[in-house]
């Protein structure tokens, strides 16, 4: 028991004592295919493939009915009495949370707040069919109508809707046509949702919804908390009650920030006090809601209370006539007939389109996960992109701006009870009354009001800059692309930001994959484990051999980083050893032929009094035009790693095999596999073999393919494990015992008219171009 105030001690790990013993044959491929039969693989011709992807049964054509409709899957398995009353209540709460947000998130969209309330309402009635998850919020979100905001104030500012005035008591004076704007801004607001929607369909049927793993959660974070600044900036000069230009493109949020602090001194107090109060008053009241959620059944609607209270206060003391304060003003009571888009605006909008239509479905399914772990069960995410392209195409022509989820929507939906989307049915029941009835009531309220709510619930977003020292910790690349995807969103704007954010991450997966960890490998005494020697003591190298493993797949892009993580593990370069060794043997064979050694079948000696000139400098430039002498062959053997007769620094070899743990090679294209081969026969020419281990089935099928085996590369050299692989070795060099080191043969000149060869076999590879004019003359 640790001593009062002291330092407790960590607890003692548990000791397994447990062993085992396995007695098997060493396995090589070749050995084990021969005994262990290879399954055939079916493969499958387009046609066959083709047939029974059309074929069609009463079973399959059901399965397919409920995948594209869930509805058929989970409304027919509701459970009327367990769950009803709880999605009541849960609609209800979503419902009065949504009929707000929808008319705040409007002030994000650029477009009046009516349309708000149609973009929380439309959407709803499609998903409820389509979608898969059960408990997510459909309607508009923070950051996505931001993004549709930017695209409408882009392609319609008030510049283009200024026209003359027409009292005639100045001269060149206009006024803002505000009727002619918001009509403009909604029609390309609305065909902005319907692009949307076709983009999304279009990626649901290819059934490409894995593009959403590209947006790893550090740049989704960082999206989010720049997006969640640019709306703070957005909403900040409405709070204020302070006009600005509208600024799109980089540094866009700069410069209005920059305004709205010139442009301070003209706040309307009225505006900013009711602002102020309402983020204070609604923060406040959240963070009692999340702290006593157990305590509390039903979150206080806090925002709905607030804009209630406030709609009261400016509507009896004329904060409009007497404060000029800023208010919603007309709110048109039940809903607009269904209008057709601008199609012809689309090529103007279709970059925005594709950015907006992945960070919607993005957020959806992220969310959606969530609360699909938490209740147990499953989304689809291709049926995901499906189900909010139909919703999107369908709110297209009711003039509604592009859906997604909330989440804070979608946490009072699921802390209130919600089970299915019956909640989100009875929630936009709701919206519809609030279409229908309370418009004219909320026309005094301040667009000020509606801002402040808008801020209150980024709290969540800005939270994220936590995140950042916590992913240093953990993974400082995760957090580079956290800060990188913020900042970049923030100065380039969003669209460009996410599009820069996902090219730095993919090139960091590039640059990762390119310059992998690779680590030499030692054995732990008397076991088959094997790991780095880099990272553990006490390990052991098998004596002349080298074990590297290489944790990436090899092709075209890291080939050189794994051959130069071949040559650190082995301590020198094949190919400077080759050129050196060959330099070596034409000093020797000048030297024999002027007398000055002679060459034996038990090496080289010197000639008993006469002066050796064989060590001469290693820059002498050497005369190759004298080596192509008829000569007699004698067979003699050079000791590599001995001290030669000739003053050539030639690299010592200290091992004769190397083995390539591939357990963590995925794949091989055609360049890795040459490279491979290359390696092969570069050590091979040097004395030094080259083992492979682990290498998956398909790994091995496609050196196969790409003709990587011949004579001299047999898969013999292949071994199911890396501890096989050295129980080969081992055993090889048992049965050499007693016999002399590495040696090398070469072919002496003597008088005669048989050629010199100084290689046993000759090497025909075209890439191995290493040998010189000199070395092609001596093996002629």
């Amino acid at each position: 028991m640790a001593a009062p105030g002291g330092r407790s001690e960590p607890p003692q790990l548990a000791e397994y004592s447990c062993s085992y013993a396995v007695s098997r044959p060493v396995y090589n491929e070749l050995a084990f295919q021969q005994q262990r039969e290879r399954r055939l693989q079916e493969r499958r011709t387009l046609r066959d493939s083709l047939a029974r992807s059309c074929s069609c049964s009463r079973k399959r054509a059901f399965g397919v009915l409920k995948a594209v409709l869930p509805i058929l899957h989970w409304l027919p398995k509701y459970r009327v009495k367990e769950w009803l009353l709880s999605d009541i209540i849960s609609g209800v709460s979503t419902g009065l949370v949504g009929t707000l947000q929808g008319m705040a998130y409007a002030l994000l969209a650029a477009v009046p707040v009516e349309y708000g309330l149609y973009s929380a309402f439309f959407p709803i009635l499609t998903y409820f069919v389509f979608g898969t998850s059960r408990h997510i919020s459909v309607g508009p979100f923070p950051v996505v109508s931001l993004m549709v905001g930017s695209v409408v104030l882009s392609m319609a500012p008030d510049d283009r809707f200024l026209v003359p005035s027409g009292n005639g008591s100045a001269l060149n004076t206009t006024t803002l046509d505000t009727g002619a704007r918001d009509a403009a801004r909604v029609l390309i607001a609305s065909t902005l949702t319907l692009l949307v929607g076709i983009i999304q369909l279009v990626f649901g049927g290819l059934q490409i919804g894995f593009i959403v793993r590209y947006l790893a959660d550090p740049l989704v974070g960082g999206f989010t908390t720049a997006a969640a600044f640019q709306v703070l900036v957005s909403q900040l000069k409405i709070v204020l009650n302070v006009s600005t230009r509208n600024y799109n493109g980089v540094l866009s949020i700069i410069y209005t920030l920059i305004e709205i602090f010139q442009n301070i001194g003209d706040t309307n107090i009225a505006d900013f006090t009711a602002g102020l109060l309402t983020i204070i008053i609604c923060m406040a009241v959240k963070e009692l809601n999340d702290r006593f959620k157990h305590k509390i059944p039903i979150p206080i609607p806090i925002e709905v209370i607030v804009t209630i209270i406030a709609t009261a206060i400016s509507y009896g003391a004329n904060l409009e006539k007497n404060y000029n304060a800023g208010i919603v003003k007309s709110i048109p009571s039940g809903f607009l007939p269904p209008m057709l888009p601008s199609v012809g605006q689309f090529s103007d909008m279709l970059a925005a389109s594709f950015s907006i239509a992945v960070v919607a479905y993005a957020i959806a399914v992220s969310v959606g996960k969530v609360y699909a772990t938490k209740h147990d069960y499953v989304i689809d995410g291709n049926q995901e992109f499906i189900a909010f392209g139909i919703s999107n195409v369908f709110s297209g022509f009711f003039s509604c701006f592009v859906a997604t989820t909330a989440l804070s929507r979608t946490a009072v939906q699921e802390s209130t009870g919600g089970k299915t989307q019956v909640a989100g049915i009875i929630s936009a029941g709701i919206v519809m009354v609030a279409i229908l009835a309370l418009g004219k009531l909320l026309e005094p309220l301040q667009k000020s009001v509606l801002a402040a709510v808008v801020i209150a619930n980024l709290k969540g977003m800005f939270m994220q800059v936590c995140d950042v020292p916590r992913l240093w910790k953990q993974n400082k690349t995760d957090a580079v692309i956290w800060v990188f995807t913020c900042i970049m969103s923030i100065i380039l704007g969003l669209d460009l930001g996410l599009l820069a954010g996902l090219l730095f991450g993919l090139l960091t997966v590039v640059l990762r994959v390119q310059f992998p960890s690779w680590n030499g490998l030692g054995s732990v005494p008397s076991t088959d484990i094997y790991k780095s020697i880099t990272h553990y003591k006490n390990l052991e190298e098998p004596e002349g051999v080298k074990i590297l493993r290489f944790s990436s797949p090899i092709f075209y892009g890291n080939v050189d980083g794994f051959k130069k993580c071949v040559k650190s593990t082995v301590g020198f370069d094949a190919i400077r050893v080759y050129n050196k060794r060959l330099k070596a043997l034409r000093r020797i064979q000048k030297l024999i032929k002027k007398g000055q050694l002679r060459a034996t079948k038990n090496g080289i000696i010197s000639d008993v009094g006469s002066s050796n000139n064989a060590f001469e400098p290693d820059e002498d430039v050497e005369e190759p035009e004298e080596l192509n002498i008829p000569t007699k062959e004698i067979e003699i053997q050079v000791d590599w790693n001995s001290e030669l007769p000739v003053k050539v620094n030639v690299p010592k070899v200290p091992i004769h095999s190397l083995v390539l743990d591939c357990g963590a090679v995925s794949f091989l294209d055609v360049v890795g596999v040459k490279s491979l081969r290359m390696i092969v026969k570069e050590f091979q020419r040097i004395d030094v073999n080259v083992y492979f281990a682990l290498l998956q089935d398909d790994v091995l099928e496609k050196m196969e393919q790409c003709g990587f085996f011949d004579d001299n590369i047999r898969k013999d050299r292949f071994f199911l494990t890396v501890h096989d692989a050295i129980l080969y070795l081992q055993n090889q060099a048992k049965s050499r015992e007693g016999q002399d080191s590495l040696l090398d043969t070469i072919t002496l000149i003597q008088d005669c008219k048989d050629p010199l060869e100084l290689m046993g076999a000759e090497m025909n590879e075209e890439e191995l171009d290493v040998q010189d004019e000199a070395m092609r003359r001596l093996a002629s």
